[in-house]
């Protein structure tokens, strides 16, 4: 599915009869140049259900972060929610078509002990409105992807967002 203010007759004319084409350099370079718009990246877009209770993980919640996970949220969504955790980091907030998103750090020093999944599980309590969560990573991020498939995200599709220059990407 392509989600842009472009003529149906123009994507299909470029895709081809390729399905994979809209995801692909070719593609989102004309579609970039189209539009005026640059693409970020390629992600695998994962989604879990909410859970009840509360999060088995201690978690503190945050007013404002600098940490850069922080930073890039208020960028790319509204809503955003923050908490820390003793090794890491934890944001949701409402991103592409009010959807609820999750993103989340460990401190590089406590990575491999199970905090990430932690982290992700955690996340699931929290989303309000009783409402599914909806994560993205990079299909190369290995760790990060075990973490979420872990957590109980399931593989849903991929996506690449087209944001203004101005958007610090």
């Amino acid at each position: 599915m392509i989600a842009a203010d472009v003529e149906l007759a123009w994507a299909e004319k470029l895709a081809g009869a390729d399905f994979a084409a809209p995801t692909g350099p070719r593609f989102l370079t004309a579609l970039e140049d189209r539009l005026g718009l640059h693409a970020g990246a390629f992600d695998v877009s994962l989604l879990a259900a909410r859970l009840p209770r509360d999060p088995s993980v201690r978690l503190t919640p945050l007013d404002a972060s600098e940490h850069p996970r922080a930073l890039r949220a208020h960028r790319y969504r509204t809503d955003v929610r923050l908490w820390t955790s003793e090794h890491g980091l934890l944001v949701i907030g409402r991103g592409l078509g009010g959807r609820w998103e999750v993103a989340f750090e460990v401190e590089p020093g406590a990575r491999g002990r199970g905090h990430g999944r932690r982290l992700a599980m955690a996340a699931r309590h929290l989303v309000p409105e009783d409402r599914p969560l909806w994560a993205q990573c990079a299909p190369g991020n290995a760790a990060s992807l075990r973490v979420l498939l872990a957590a109980g995200y399931q593989p849903v599709g991929s996506e690449v967002l087209l944001m203004p220059a101005t958007a610090g990407w």
